[in-house]
């Protein structure tokens, strides 16, 4: 599956092989310092389109940079395709899932018209992609349809989300629109709500199991 971090330090890697700047490869990419950063952290992912371009600038080909992230060759047709605005022949419903959270919901949906038509269904990812893909995330997280939503598709969005679309899904499983135990897979990227989840287990909100995951996971990250 893509990896993000992984992505990021290979382009940190790269700009500083050139002796550049985040504020001079944001200029060369019409992003701020800002994003630039976010990229090499991981915590956030190029538009497909702006792909090209770092390419170009590292002098690296389209599918060296996005195998950086450990894609797969399925995964890397897919996402260099639709940086030049291609739309990959269908595939395995495996290649799309690992990376539906960095495709445009547009992209998604011209994917899930092509894959429909061989029999593979990805009208979930299309789903939670357009709530993710507005400008307030956690609005749009709270009116998801979690009935509809895979629980296995949602954490690989987890990654991507801002802390308050984590906290919306968070409240879902208070409303009991999500397992509790969906909080195993919420928890590594929601340590802050650490206390908010323990306070839900003494209200009788969440079940006395909510204490054993965080104590878990506070004993694998000591």
């Amino acid at each position: 599956m893509f990896n993000t971090q992984q992505f990021g330090k290979y382009v940190a890697e790269k700009r500083k092989s050139l002796d550049m700047t985040q504020s001079a490869l944001a200029d060369m990419l019409n992003v701020t310092r800002q994003a630039v950063s976010r990229y090499e952290l991981g915590d956030s992912f190029p538009d497909i389109t702006i792909l090209v371009s770092m390419a170009e600038i590292f002098g690296i080909t389209l599918d060296e940079l996005i195998l950086s992230g450990g894609a797969t060759m399925k995964e890397t047709k897919i996402l260099g395709d639709a940086a030049r605005g291609v739309i990959t022949d269908g595939g395995n419903i495996d290649d799309i899932v690992g990376i539906a959270p960095l495709l445009r919901p547009s992209v998604l949906s011209k994917l899930a018209e092509r894959y429909s038509a061989e029999g593979i269904d990805i009208s979930s990812l299309v789903t939670l992609s357009e709530f993710l893909g507005g400008s307030t995330v956690a609005d749009l997280m709270e009116k998801v349809n979690y009935e509809n939503i895979d629980e296995d598709i949602l954490s690989r969005f987890l990654p991507i989300l801002d802390n308050a679309s984590k906290y919306a899904v968070f409240e879902k499983i208070l409303e009991g629109k999500l397992s509790y135990q969906f909080i195993k897979k919420l928890l590594p990227y929601t340590p802050h709500l650490m206390c908010h989840m323990e306070a839900a287990v003494i209200d009788g909100a969440l079940p006395a199991d909510v204490l054993k995951y965080i104590g878990e996971f506070v004993s694998n990250n000591a």
